[in-house]
């Protein structure tokens, strides 16, 4: 099975030590609006950890300009946006990640990895584009975060890097990337935790991709 085979190698790097470097200044920042503790947003950057921040205060780039019951405005390099509770991440300050209508532009960091943020029936996730993976994968922490149903899906067997270990097969009802959106999308989660989500080709055959240098471009097919 060609996803439980990607995820040892790309697991054990990161575990390893060898995590991808973050997005340089030049790019726009990937931001969505997690929660609210009291009077603080709870901000996903890019693939970093969640943070709480206050208005006034700033976290990766991403200043606060106001928090309300549920909303925040945020600015980056003078770009403000207003974020909404459950809507996928906004691509802020500059042209890292775009999307509009049926297309998603995504640029590669310093790895060439394509790593962002979206959401999994309209939980935010992060996630790293993997073109040979077969669907797309979860550990078992993220999908139990995103409250995913996957105890009810079929279970499997799946190589990781403790031997073998146990796996669920499931459909997602969602998977969002900017404003493009692809229902009953096929998952497998795992019982390893991962850094990321991989976004494999059970979400990628959706589209038409091209490549550019550090660009990728996902075209949504009819």
């Amino acid at each position: 099975m060609t996803t439980p085979q990607r995820l040892q190698p790309f697991a054990m790097a990161v575990l390893c030590g060898l995590l991808l470097a973050p997005w340089s200044a030049v790019h726009a920042q990937s931001v969505a609006l997690a929660g609210m503790l009291g009077s603080k947003a709870l901000l996903v950057v890019d693939a970093h950890p969640p943070r709480a921040v206050g208005a006034g205060d700033e976290y990766q780039g991403v200043k606060v300009i106001a928090v309300t019951k549920e909303e925040a405005t945020v600015e980056v390099k003078g770009a403000r946006r207003t974020l909404r509770l459950g809507e996928a991440p906004v691509s802020v300050g500059g042209r890292s990640s775009s999307a509009s209508g049926r297309r998603i532009t995504l640029t590669a960091d310093s790895r060439g990895h394509f790593v962002n943020s979206g959401t999994i029936n309209g939980q935010v996730m992060q996630y790293v584009v993997d073109t040979g993976a077969s669907t797309v994968a979860i550990g078992r922490p993220d999908a139990d975060r995103m409250g995913l149903k996957y105890q009810n899906g079929q279970p499997v067997r799946m190589s990781t890097a403790n031997g073998v270990g146990q796996g669920w097969r499931m459909r997602l009802d969602s998977v969002r990337i900017g404003d493009v959106e692809v229902f009953g999308v096929e998952a497998i989660v795992t019982s390893q935790p991962m850094p990321y989500v991989l976004l494999g080709n059970s979400f990628l055959n959706e589209f038409q991709m091209t490549r550019t240098n550090d660009q990728m471009v996902l075209e949504k097919r009819n």
